[in-house]
């Protein structure tokens, strides 16, 4: 099931990051800040729209859908709508709760009347990077670097 991120799901949601990340912890040249950076995930909640994803009653993913014309990193178009941290409890993996939780980010773009929808990922995130490419994603340009793991945009044309 998903719904929207309510504050007291600030820890859960926190957990589920790290717990999605933590196989990466060897890719990253500085973990700890990385680590830092990315449990700041509610934080998103002030200028996007934060998705959770719940089986039997525990939070098992969450996504941040970031709308057209808010604050967003530099390397995005500023009208594009995107979608920033999506991550799944590793427990949870292989019931397609990544794609519902795309999916949704991509419903909200349609909603916001957007041509387009961005993303940025990485080479090493082997199941996300081939499932928004399978949901018609294309590498438009490289991002930065984050502790030395290359990151690249994509984006997905809307009907």
């Amino acid at each position: 099931m998903l719904r929207d991120y309510q504050p007291a799901d600030a820890e859960a949601v926190r957990r589920v990051a790290l717990a999605a990340f933590a196989q990466f912890e060897q890719d990253y040249s500085d973990w700890p800040t990385f680590t830092a950076n990315f449990a700041k995930i509610t934080a998103l909640s002030r200028t996007g729209e934060i998705i959770v994803a719940e089986d039997g009653g525990e939070i098992v993913g969450a996504v941040a859908y970031i709308g057209p014309r808010q604050p967003k990193p530099p390397f995005f178009d500023p009208a594009w709508p995107i979608i920033r941290m999506l991550v799944v409890d590793p427990f949870a993996r292989g019931k397609g709760i990544g794609r519902q939780l795309t999916e949704e980010c991509v419903r909200r773009a349609e909603r916001d009347q957007s041509p387009i929808i961005a993303l940025h990922t990485t080479p090493i995130m082997t199941v996300a990077l081939p499932m928004y490419l399978r949901m018609g994603f294309e590498k438009v340009r490289e991002a930065p670097d984050i502790s030395g793991v290359p990151y690249a945009v994509y984006v997905k044309a809307l009907a």
